[in-house]
């Protein structure tokens, strides 16, 4: 039972990692909080199951969350780029807009996969131990996102973007359309937050409207733990540190849950989690002033 909980724990981190890795982009390269997301997340696990209800394949299904995605994306960004509307308040705009768009894709508050196909129901999976699955498809899916997005950001675009969020003026100063850079940006970061909404709602069996709630505070869970983990990284290094980071976080939830917590305290938890992780710096600033402090002192004696 434990080797089957730490399967599953290590299929659910491979597959909530997308969604530190389309944050990444806003949050980490853009340098600003995409509250999108948390429309975004069940817009795409909606659109993913509404689709696969009627009957279209679940690969299509797929590709349309990532489409619905990445209109989501495009909606904030020129509310912010073209409507100067503060980042936060597009994001929070498209949010609440999200949950009516979202009821009137599914017709009500949630809806099923009993029955239906899905990615994790393919033929390759038959013969596949419990939980192995999500795995597997987990796995491809990262590997292959993560290739793309290293390879993106290599490009001449790439490094476009790279230096938009780096440092706007000097990006405009050479010729660099920012606003297109934050458009293109977004979209990307939605799609991949869209992807998965839909990868998570397949492996859960339904969509919910309300699955979104504290999605941000999980795709940041990723990003933070795995650079905490792992220090100082290449921006390569630290598109692999987000997923191990979602894997690591993952099995802090799983402990937690055997410890016996409440599960409706799994928000809170991950808040406090976040919160911590996130003060980390501060804490090692105090440790190191307070070591340099000491040593003074027996210096002097």
């Amino acid at each position: 039972m434990t080797f089957g909980l730490g399967v599953s724990a290590i299929g659910q981190g491979l597959l909530w990692a997308t969604l530190g890795l389309g944050l990444f982009l806003t949050f980490r390269i853009l340098d600003f909080p995409d509250m999108t997301v948390e429309g975004t997340f069940p817009m795409g696990a909606a659109t993913c199951v509404a689709a696969i209800n009627h009957g279209i394949n679940p690969f299509w299904a797929t590709l349309l969350a990532i489409g619905v995605g990445m209109l989501c994306g495009l909606t904030t960004g020129l509310l912010y780029t073209k409507g100067k509307i503060p980042i936060l308040l597009a994001g929070i705009l498209v949010m609440t807009a999200a949950y009516s768009v979202n009821l009137r894709i599914m017709g009500r508050s949630n809806l099923t996969l009993l029955n239906k196909p899905t990615l994790l129901k393919l033929s390759i999976f038959a013969n596949a131990p419990m939980y192995f699955d999500s795995v597997f498809l987990g796995f491809t899916v990262i590997v292959i996102l993560t290739l793309v997005l290293i390879y993106f950001l290599q490009t001449e675009l790439g490094q476009a973007f790279i230096a938009t969020g780096d440092n706007e003026n000097m990006a405009r100063s050479l010729g660099i359309k920012t606003d297109n850079m934050k458009i293109m940006g977004l979209m990307v970061s939605n799609g991949v937050i869209g992807l998965g909404g839909a990868l998570v709602a397949q492996n859960d069996g339904y969509a919910d409207v309300n699955m979104g709630i504290g999605i941000i505070v999980i795709a940041l869970a990723s990003i933070i733990i795995g650079e905490v983990a792992f220090g100082e990284l290449t921006m390569n290094q630290r598109l692999v540190a987000v997923t191990l980071g979602s894997i690591l976080y993952r099995f802090v939830l799983l402990i937690v849950l055997r410890l016996g917590f409440n599960t409706n305290d799994l928000q809170l938890f991950s808040s406090v989690v976040l919160a911590l992780c996130m003060m980390l710096p501060v804490f090692r600033k105090v440790v190191d002033v307070r070591h340099i402090w000491k040593r003074g002192i027996s210096t002097n004696d």
